[in-house]
């Protein structure tokens, strides 16, 4: 993948880099969601399944992991929604 330098940027016009802006924004946001999904699986699952003894989690466990699942899905949105609307200030 080629590196796109500050002089590349500047030689574009003020539409192209208010858009490619907007583009790298997105991507970073998407990065740091995914990144922020993994580290939460993670935990979920050490926190939930202390130890794969027969190959299927039990009730508990599943139970556990799907309150789990839900916080992070509530703090996501939460989150996204507050960064929506901080970008459209």
């Amino acid at each position: 993948m080629s590196q796109i330098s500050k002089n590349d940027i500047s030689q574009l016009d003020e539409a192209s880099q208010v858009e490619l802006l907007k583009f790298v924004e997105s991507e970073n946001a998407k990065a740091k969601l995914q990144s922020s999904i993994h580290v939460f699986t993670d935990m979920c699952f050490k926190k939930c399944v202390p130890s794969i003894s027969s190959g299927s989690v039990s009730s508990t466990e599943s139970t556990c992991l799907a309150n789990c699942v839900d916080r992070f899905l509530d703090t996501n949105i939460f989150v996204v929604n507050k960064i929506s609307r901080s970008m459209q200030k």
